[in-house]
């Protein structure tokens, strides 16, 4: 699980607790968790945690009870703001909050959140899912892609965690079209549950008046 993984990071030097990319992810990190908590309807209070991996990888995924992981590589490669970092991270916070309250999931089961950059989702791909490792060595037991309405909601709820954390909700629009650019240069080193299409953007969008409000009246 999230402390093993922790533990592996530190142990091979690939944990990440002083470059100015784990700063900005740990300060949208830092800004987000009250507010997470506010979001939070499932009775049980999440011990949120973040760890920062040292990894060319285009990647950040949540564990269940809010042990979130990013990577260094989702920052540099596509050379996110720390507002379009609070973007891919109220996405996940949403998610973890959504996945509990599902129960589908037993503690220690790790749920891949992994921020895929294919542009769809391909069949072909649940093999390579299936048997994908970090990077470290340690196993990730991975589920299979979201549906569409899990990952609407992860995307409007995020629009609304960063707009409440005082995030530009407009950044998540742009997160989404890097990502899409992006595309499927790095392949399958992505886990693609997370497809980005234009559609994604465009049901954003329609969210985005809802978000700008709350973001503009904190102002």
């Amino acid at each position: 699980g999230f402390n093993q993984t922790v533990q592996e990071a530190r142990a091979a030097k690939k944990l990440d607790t002083t470059s100015a990319t784990y700063k900005k992810i740990n300060a949208a990190f830092l800004r987000l968790k009250p507010y997470a908590d506010q979001m939070n309807t499932t009775g049980q209070k999440f011990d949120w945690q973040l760890a920062v991996l040292k990894s060319d990888q285009v990647n950040a995924y949540v564990a269940p009870g809010g042990k979130v992981v990013f990577y260094t590589g989702i920052v540099d490669k596509l050379n996110l703001s720390e507002a379009e970092v609070a973007a891919v991270m109220g996405h996940e916070m949403v998610h973890a909050l959504e996945e509990h309250s599902k129960q589908k999931l037993g503690a220690q089961a790790l749920t891949n959140l992994a921020i895929g950059i294919g542009k769809s989702y391909a069949g072909s791909q649940i093999g390579e899912l299936g048997n994908a490792a970090i990077d470290l060595g340690s196993q990730v037991g991975v589920g299979l892609p979201y549906s569409r309405s899990l990952e609407s909601r992860a995307d409007e709820g995020g629009l609304m965690l960063m707009a409440k954390a005082g995030y530009n909700p407009q950044s998540a629009i742009t997160l989404w079209e890097k990502m899409a650019k992006q595309g499927g240069a790095q392949g399958s080193a992505l886990l693609s549950t997370h497809p980005t299409d234009s559609q994604r953007i465009e049901k954003m969008r329609k969210n985005l008046a809802a978000a700008q409000a709350i973001y503009n009246a904190r102002r």
